[in-house]
Formats: C-alpha cells, sequence, structure tokens
C-alpha cells in the first residue's frame, strides 16, 4: 500500500471513530473539505505541517497518526512499501 493510500485509510478511520465529518475536521483543522476528501482517498499527501493541524483537530498525537498510516501499510493482503531510512 502506498504511503498516502495508507494515511488516507488512518485519517479516515481516526475521524469517524471521532464521530466527525469531513466537514467538520475541515473547519477544526482550518483546512479545506475537498482535501480532507481528497487525503481520504490517496489523491494527495500531507505535509509535515498539515498532519500536525489534522492532529490537533483530532485530539491525537501526530505521532499516533504516523503509526497509525504504517499499521494500514502493514495490513495483510495490501502491497507493503518499505519507508525510507
Amino acid at each position: 500500500m502506498q504511503i498516502a493510500t495508507a494515511f488516507g485509510a488512518a485519517l479516515k478511520k481516526i475521524r469517524r471513530s471521532r464521530d466527525l465529518s469531513q466537514k467538520q475536521l475541515a473547519l477544526d483543522s482550518g483546512l479545506d473539505r475537498t482535501f480532507i476528501s481528497l487525503l481520504e482517498r490517496g489523491k494527495r499527501q500531507p505535509t509535515l505541517g498539515t498532519v500536525f493541524q489534522i492532529s490537533k483537530a483530532l485530539d491525537i498525537p501526530a505521532v499516533d497518526m504516523i503509526r497509525h498510516t504504517e499499521k494500514a501499510m502493514k495490513r495483510p493482503g495490501r502491497r507493503n512499501v518499505p519507508l525510507r531510512r
């Protein structure tokens, strides 16, 4: 799974667990709702600043957003993309 797709899956899962709509997350984070949708569908990759904006709006540490993304990349049946070090 590509990083953008994994981040999108993680974002969607966390957002839904907080019972937030894309619109509400966009308002809380200062981002556009369309951009949130593009992120969730893996069509865009967030900048580091965006990760922090979203994590603050979701009341979750940015590091946990990354952990959820890594977890999504390792799900069985999906192509894993190694992280560059």
